[in-house]
């Protein structure tokens, strides 16, 4: 029967904790000595970085498993969902920039989810223009095979009640009508720098100028 390989670093991790473990077993004993007691340190830094790299790969597990923030919540140590995933923003750096620090990454998920949903909003303000856009790219034709199946994709979209799903297949559309159709390709890309423009101004620090998010197509 194959042996599943080992997560990185859990060989390591294991032969550190058993090496702290001699020497905490030793802690009583007469002429402790020195040399093992700075390398057992070095060991349990050794294991603490293991276990931060292990702590989110978890997550990730047991959130695409359908747990919930809240039922996470105990298992991290934590009173609810909210902290839960504030843990999580703050341990993990690849959920955004590596080189940003725990409170940067929250407050990077925070603006995120705050450019969602103020995106959203300002597309479903503009339903009825978003969708006039949708049923002109739909009724192209002579399409290559690529550009139709994604202009399939905007077809779809427009039996979804929220307008707000049309966003993403326009914008996966516009590039590929630029050479056969300009016209419609430009005023894809004009809803592209709107949207833009609503995320920029939903999370706009004070001070800083604000732009118009009821500016429609």
């Amino acid at each position: 029967m194959h042996r599943a390989e080992s997560p990185d670093g859990l060989d390591e991790a294991t032969d550190a904790l058993a090496f702290v473990t001699g020497v905490l077993r030793e802690l009583d004993a007469d002429g402790n000595d020195s040399a093992r007691l700075l390398e057992a340190l070095v060991r349990i830094r050794a294991v603490r970085d293991h276990l931060a790299e292990w702590e989110p790969r978890l997550i990730d597990q047991a959130r695409a498993a359908g747990t919930s923030w809240a039922q996470l919540a105990p298992a991290l140590g934590v009173a609810s969902r909210q902290a839960a995933e504030r843990r999580y923003l703050r341990i993990n750096a690849q959920s955004a920039d590596a080189a940003m620090t725990g409170e940067q990454r929250v407050q990077a998920a925070r603006d995120q989810r705050a450019s969602d949903r103020a995106v959203a909003t300002w597309a479903r303000g503009n339903a009825a223009d978003l969708r006039r856009l949708a049923g002109q790219v739909t009724a192209l034709d002579g399409l290559d095979r690529t550009t139709q199946e994604s202009v399939d994709r905007i077809h779809d979209a427009l039996g979804d009640n929220d307008s707000a799903a049309l966003l993403g297949p326009l914008a996966d559309a516009g590039p590929r009508l630029t050479r056969d159709h300009p016209q419609i390709a430009d005023r894809i890309s004009e809803l592209g720098d709107r949207a833009d423009e609503v995320r920029r101004a939903s999370t706009q620090r004070p001070g800083e100028p604000r732009q118009s998010q009821e500016e429609g197509l």
